[in-house]
């Protein structure tokens, strides 16, 4: 293989390809890039750590030889970022990857390339109908409420929940759930746990224009310049309606920019606040063992007729606030010590309270 491509092209291609590369052990193929260059001048590069996986398509490449190589992913683009700005050539010598610019020479040992391990194709696997900002967009709510490192493996990701007239995206780490429902009339119905992992990197790499494909074991997402797979989550996911209560007694709209500043004051001091809701005002302040302590309040009628009091985690509301976009939203109340509802048309969050 030889070719010769703009260094902003490859370091480009290079960044994106990053996170799915193997770090721990790199001994393993998978710590490579794999690339495939054609007669029709058009550049494949791909990188997987065996759970996660990318193809990336470049056709602004010069192909002098056609071929296929490995390199050593970040070792690669340590190179690629101290280079010059310009052209920079790329082939292979016997089991050498050589890295040329002007005076500057660069080798890398490959792995035999034929090695590398097989990507899912879309070929003949059913599509997932999602609206792709839609789809996007949902994840991105989501995120924050999808635990990492739960022994309960199907935590660690989302749940796509498609039923015959709605779509739910899911995500609990137990303390709190967050969810999203889609109207829309589906051809079939499928449940898919999607790693919080793989959701980051969707968020990342697409806005608009995917393809959604789906099997047994993977999920697959094809743009113009990316082919994405994730293996799924293999699991049952907790039923995420009998969390969600039914009715609230007490349910308050709020001005979320007053709300967040009077959190972030707290949050200086602990993450831990107590929240007393009265007729006319709400005090914030903080749980502490230390003798550090923050208040602050908020002047503002709450439809209450007597003192309701609850504590939180901080995080579970700048979370919840951060992926809202309008200027209020609802806060839903039973009782102190029960699971309280924010929402914001569409989206919920569900939030355990802390016994206090």
């Amino acid at each position: 293989m030889q070719i010769q491509i703009a260094k902003s092209v490859l370091e480009n291609i290079l960044i994106h390809a990053q996170p799915f590369l193997e770090k721990k052990d790199l001994s393993q193929i998978t710590s490579h890039l794999h690339f495939e260059a054609t007669a029709s001048n058009t550049l494949t590069v791909k990188a997987t750590d065996s759970e996660i996986g990318i193809v990336i398509f470049s056709e602004n490449v010069t192909v002098l030889e056609p071929g296929i190589a490995t390199a050593n992913g970040k070792k690669l683009l340590d190179i690629v970022r101290i280079l010059n700005d310009g052209n920079v050539d790329l082939a292979t010598a016997g089991t050498m990857l050589e890295i040329k610019q002007a005076h500057s020479d660069f080798q890398l040992p490959m792995y035999e390339a034929k090695e590398y391990p097989l990507f899912p194709s879309v070929d003949d696997k059913p599509r997932v109908r999602i609206d792709s900002a839609l789809l996007i967009n949902s994840l991105k709510k989501i995120t924050p409420a999808a635990d990492t490192n739960n022994p309960k493996f199907e935590l660690n990701g989302a749940l796509i929940d498609i039923k015959e007239s709605l779509i739910n995206f899911v995500a609990t780490d137990t303390r709190r759930l967050a969810i999203i429902t889609v109207e829309q009339q589906n051809e079939s119905e499928l449940a898919l746990i999607v790693p919080k992992k793989a959701i980051i990197e969707i968020q990342k790499l697409f806005s608009a224009n995917i393809d959604i494909f789906y099997d047994a074991t993977h999920l697959m997402i094809r743009s113009d310049q990316y082919l994405f797979f994730t293996k799924l989550i293999n699991g049952k996911f907790p039923d995420y309606n009998r969390i969600i209560p039914n009715s609230t007694n007490y349910n308050l709209t709020l001005p979320k920019s007053d709300i967040v500043k009077a959190v972030k004051q707290i949050t200086t001091i602990s993450n831990d606040m107590k929240l007393t809701l009265q007729p006319e005002k709400i005090l914030f302040e903080s749980l502490s063992d230390e003798n550090n302590k923050a208040s602050t309040e908020i002047e503002m009628p709450t439809g209450i007729d007597t003192v309701f009091t609850f504590a939180v985690n901080s995080r579970y509301l700048l979370d919840f606030l951060g992926q809202t976009e309008q200027s209020h939203f609802v806060l839903g109340l039973n009782e102190p010590n029960l699971p309280f509802l924010l929402q914001e048309d569409n989206y919920k969050t569900v939030v355990m309270p802390i016994v206090i």
